[in-house]
Formats: C-alpha cells, structure tokens, sequence
C-alpha cells in the first residue's frame, strides 16, 4: 500500500496545563502542511508548526512535538484539531473523539488530586489492556458531549514498551514498517553482522537473537566460573530470543504501540504461522491470539491519550531487563560497542517518544541540535544513519542526567529517574546498585523543601515485599542477583538509609503519597515513621501491570508467606531495614486477594485537599475494580 494516512500515530497530550500545551504525533507527511487549530471561549487561533518541533526520521515519517505556551489560563477548557492546510480539513480519525465532538477537548487544570498510573504494559501479554476499559470508563460517563469524570492527569511509571520481550507476529510487523516508511539501516561493531540490512529484512529467524546479542566472562563470583566457565549474556531476559536492536526497530515498536492504523497497513491480520518453525509455531500463534485484543483496543487507548495529560518515565524493559542494575553489568554493557549501541538506541529512542512530553523545553534545549545533526530535516534521508554521529549522539545520551522532571502542580507531582543515576556497590560488582546515587537523592530532597505534601513517582516500589525482597536478598548473596531482579530501595544501605533520613527531616512534607510499579501487582502501604513527633504520612500505591500480571500461583504462595513470617510481632522484622517504620498493609475489597492484587490494571487515586489519599483502586482490564479501603491494623 503506496498511500499512507497522514496521521500514523497519536495524537498523544503531554505536559498541559493552565500555561502549556503539548501534542506528540507522527505523520507521513511534512508537518509544515498542516497546522495545530486551538480554540475555545477566547476564539480560535490556528499554529503552523515550527521547524524546530519537527523531527525527521526518514522520506516518509516525521515526528512533531508540538510545544505552545498560551495565554488562557483564565479558562478551564479548550479544544485542539491537527488540519491540513491543503484542503482545510481535520487529519484527526473520527474515533479520536467522545460522543459527538468533532475536536479533541482538553482541561487546563494546576490540580493533581485525580490520577490515574500504572505500567508494565506488554502486548502480547494475555490479559486485558485496562488502558482501553479505562476510556471505555470515561465515555460511559460524557453527559451532554462534556466529559464529567476526567482525571487530571495519566502517570505511566515505566516499561511501556517491552524492548527485551519482543513476540514473533510483533517483531515481523516491525520489520515491515521499517519497509514502508524506510526507516535507515545502521552499522554495527563487535557483531556477527555489519549492519541492520539482515536484521530489517527478517533474514534472521524469529526466536533466534538471543544467539546473536553479545556475551562476557562474568569473573565476579568463583563458585559461578567453576560450575559455569561459558560466557554470561549481557542481555539476560529469559525471553529475549526477539530483542529489539536497531534504532529503526525501537521507532516502529513506539509507533505500533500507540497506532491501530499501522498493524492493518503492514497486514497483522494476514500473518500466517506457514514460514514459521515446527518448534515455535504454536508459541507464535499463541502471541498473534493475544495481539489481535491489543489491536482491536488501540483506537480506544488512542481517544484516551489523546484528551488525558500523559506523563512518563523509563524503567528497565524500556530498554533492556537488568538494565544497570549491578556494576558488573554496567562493564559488560558499555564496554562491548554492539551491546552499547543497543542501549543507546532505547535511549534515543525514549527521548523522542517518552521523555520529549515531559519537559518539552528542557528536551528542546539540551536535544535538538544534537538530533538534527543524526536526523536533519530534509526530503530525503540517507538509507544508512553516519556511524561516527549515531555514537556520538549515544555517548552524549548515556551520560545524561536529567530525565527526572517535576510537575509544578497541587499537589507537587517529582517524577525520578531510579535507572541512571545509581548508587554503585563499592564492595562487589555482582551487588545490587541503589536506585539513586547520593547526590540525585539530595536533589531528590531538596524538591520536597517547603511543600505540605507531594506525590512522588518511584518505578520500583519504595517499600517492598518483605519476603520478596528476603528472595532477593538470598540470590544476591549467592552471587547471582540478576536471576530474580535484585533491585529495591532496601537492597542498598546507602541509597535505604538516606531515604529513610530524607522522610524523617523535620522540613519535608507531611504528606506523601508514593506511586510505583515494575512487580506486575498491586498492593497498599500506609506507613508512619515511629520517631518523628509530626503528623506525617506515606502512602505507598504500587500499580502494575497495565497489560501484564505475575505468574500465579507463585504470587500467592509469596503473600501468604510474607503475611505469616511478618506479622508485627515477628522478630523477623528485626532483620530488616525499616525499624523506624511502621508499615500497614491495607487489604484490598473484594476480599478474595489477601494483600497482593495479581489482576491487569490502573490505578486511580483521589486526594483530598491536603493531599491525602480520598479514594484509592485499581481498575482492571476486565472492567471489574479493586479497592483499597484505609486499614488501623499494622501488619
């Protein structure tokens, strides 16, 4: 199919409030045709959209990131179309708007007492997207073409691509995208191939990377060398036989995840398992099964991100299972160039799709002139993207440290980044980094310094599982952390203990509510500090998965576990690093879970005016609905 529809993916509302405006879209045609149309009760003003909001991929797809700062803070409403300057009419797909509107209406709001958050959303996952019951939510609720019950904003904390779990039918859809809107080819160093042009033409196997991606000698632990003396993956996903490579690949893995249109250009429904091998013929069907209900609900997902403030932060599957998570890993990785380059390539990719939203003048400031250099916008692109300018660009990406952003809002919304600014292990590389070094965890606090209350969002949870995190402990004293993911707050003493002083210093707030994900359940803390005469509180709300859950019944046998080693007067818990803690767990109603909620879902969080949790629960994908009433009893 030559004719491609000038929207291919979005449009996607970003940082928005009573100042800004931001939209994310892909187009097929030069954005300097079209104009972003904004009106409402002060009139209608149309924005052609500059050159340097524009990002060329190649001769058919260009990204915009279009930024305005208004001047209608005075009202609480208005309404966005993308036109075509051409024939003076709407690009936006008619199933983008609510009830009978014919533009996208937005609410400008500084408020965040109505979130919803959540991550971990893989596509081939089998359950549910709740991303789509939760538009589905919003629609029953228009009254009168208005929205009546329409959250603030969307918090997604991490994995929303899953980089390193890539399933066969998808993987095949994304080499015929890089086809159809030519996304370049790029080289390649310390690997078996010297190019992308094998990998982009499928002519290595489904469920065959894994063989490909690099290896190293793993010294750190002796016991490990003498039962194993073969070479350790850097990438260690247990299903990363369809790891994503290129950067060709990330971009049309982005555009797949939030565009219908391009699974039915590519022909998703006309797969066939015919050229597929006896041995994984079944596993692909079962993954195309699952795809087609991820498919069916884009538009849905799409109507939603499209009317809804979205913010978003990376964690690992972003880029890569483990991703930092030990010293040792850290060496491997970027002292192999192929294995670097792959990091590089999620990274660079997250920028243009995730981080950019977030903080558009801030992206603008410190990327634009950088990309430019790697994407210049002209009308055609070189097939094969400068190899000295591609690890230039990745050099300068790894050394970043400024994805963390703040939302100036009430409450104050501090978004951290848990996966680059480490806490390295000085004793031993194969020991767990802290999620935040030293200096981003005083940083950290100075944001919270004179506010009554905040919301923070952590990707991993702040306060664990206690017998999880025991699990962990073990495997990492066994030298091998990696096999269980042995990353929490509480596995570093350094990174444990300066948080615990941050949340007892006598000028934090008083309230904090806490939002994470990243374990693919759901759980409540409330937890009160024993030894600071003040009336704080935090409130943990972990939310995962979006389109994911945790093998059962292994998640049951852990909560009943935890729920009988650690009661309150168990001296178990003398052994942990939360002494100055008082942890409740509330439990969820219905009351057939214990404490741990194993359903696909988003949160959804109401705070009262002083920032206090009002409403707490967890909306899963099959339209049901968890919720976490306050609880008196320690746990």
């Amino acid at each position: 199919m030559t004719t491609l529809p000038h929207l291919l993916a979005g449009p996607v509302l970003r940082r928005t409030n009573k100042r800004e405006l931001t939209l994310w879209f892909a187009t097929s045609v030069s954005p300097q045709s079209l104009s972003v149309s904004v009106s409402g009760e002060f009139g209608k003003h149309s924005y052609t959209i500059p050159e340097s909001q524009i990002l060329q991929l190649s001769p058919k797809l260009w990204i915009v990131q279009f930024y305005l700062q208004h001047s209608f803070e005075a009202y609480d409403k208005l309404h966005y179309d993308i036109v075509d300057l051409a024939f003076n009419r709407s690009v936006l797909p008619k199933n983008v708007f609510y009830a009978d509107n014919q533009l996208v209406d937005v609410q400008l709001t500084d408020t965040a007492d109505y979130i919803i958050h959540g991550s971990c959303r893989n596509p081939h996952h089998p359950s549910p997207d709740s991303l789509a019951k939760l538009d589905e939510r919003i629609e029953s609720k228009v009254t009168n073409s208005q929205l009546t019950d329409r959250p603030d904003i969307l918090l997604l904390t991490g994995d929303q691509i899953y980089a390193d779990h890539i399933a066969g039918p998808t993987l095949q859809c994304i080499h015929r995208v890089i086809t159809l809107l030519e996304l370049p080819d790029e080289e390649f160093l310390q690997s078996s191939h010297a190019d992308s042009t094998l990998l982009h033409s499928g002519e290595v196997g489904l469920y065959e990377r894994d063989k490909l991606l690099p290896k190293y000698q793993d010294t750190s632990s002796r016991l490990k060398n003498l039962l194993n003396s073969q070479q350790t993956a850097i990438f260690s996903s247990r299903e990363c036989e369809n790891h994503l490579v290129t950067l060709s690949e990330f971009i049309a893995m982005y555009l797949l995840t939030w565009s219908p249109e391009l699974w039915h250009l590519v022909g998703f429904e006309k797969l066939s398992a015919n050229d597929i091998s006896p041995s994984h013929r079944e596993h692909w069907l079962s993954e195309k099964q699952a795809l087609e209900g991820f498919v069916a609900d884009l538009s849905k997902v799409r109507r939603l991100l499209a009317h809804i403030p979205t913010y978003m932060i990376f964690d690992d599957h972003d880029v890569t299972d483990d991703w930092n998570l030990t010293v040792g890993w850290e060496k491997a990785a970027y002292e192999n160039a192929f294995s670097k380059r792959i990091i590089g390539n999620a990274l660079m990719s997250y920028l243009i799709f995730q981080a950019w939203g977030n903080h558009p003048e801030k992206m603008h400031s410190d990327w634009k002139q950088e990309l430019a250099t790697l994407f210049p916008n002209n009308p055609v692109s070189e097939a094969m993207l400068d190899k000295d300018q591609h690890d230039e660009l990745i050099k300068q990406l790894l050394r970043y440290e400024k994805w963390h952003y703040t939302l100036e809002s009430h409450p104050k919304v501090i978004v951290l980044d848990t996966r680059t600014r480490r806490w390295r292990s000085e004793s031993k590389m194969n020991k767990p980094s802290g999620l935040m070094d030293w200096e981003a965890m005083v940083e950290f606090q100075q944001e919270l310094i004179g506010f009554d209350s905040v919301v923070v969002v952590s990707p991993a949870p702040m306060f664990g599982v206690k017998f999880i995190e025991t699990l962990q402990a073990m495997a990492t004293k066994l030298g091998n952390p990696l096999i269980i993911d042995a990353e929490n707050w509480m596995a570093h003493p350094g990174s444990a203990n300066t948080l615990l002083s941050i949340f007892t210093h006598s000028k934090t707030p008083e309230n904090f509510v806490i939002l994470s994900g990243d374990v693919h359940y759901s759980f409540v803390y409330d937890v009160k500090l024993r030894f600071k005469q003040t009336d704080s509180h935090i409130y943990q709300i972990t939310c995962s998965g979006i389109k994911n859950e945790f093998p059962e019944p292994l998640l049951t046998v852990c909560d009943t576990l935890d729920k009988w080693l650690y009661t309150p007067r168990s001296p178990l818990n003398w052994f942990t690093k939360r002494k100055r803690l008082k942890i409740f767990k509330r439990k969820p109603e219905p009351s057939d879970h214990n404490r741990l909620v194993n359903k696909s879902g988003v949160g959804l969080v109401k705070l009262d005016p002083f920032g206090k949790p009002a409403y707490i629960a967890v909306l899963h994908g099959d339209g049901s609905e968890t919720v976490f009433p306050e609880t008196n009893s320690e746990d």
